[in-house]
């Protein structure tokens, strides 16, 4: 069996609608946040939550992005 990941980028303040009209099977998000926080998580079937790593974040890689 493929299977297949993707990353999205979306507008929104929030990805309810994206979530809504892609439908996955999985949402994936830092251990920190509580899965009842995860926007979508009524509707998605799995929800996995990932454990943090020190000084590796997504707003740390969008700002070494900016620096390029």
């Amino acid at each position: 069996m493929n299977q297949y990941h993707y990353v999205v980028v979306f507008d929104d303040d929030t990805p309810l609608e994206l979530i809504k009209k892609i439908s996955p099977d999985v949402l994936v998000k830092g251990a920190d946040y509580k899965e009842e926080d995860v926007v979508g998580y009524k509707i998605v079937p799995e929800i996995k939550r990932c454990p943090l790593v020190e000084g590796i974040s997504t707003t740390s890689i969008i700002e070494k992005i900016k620096k390029l």
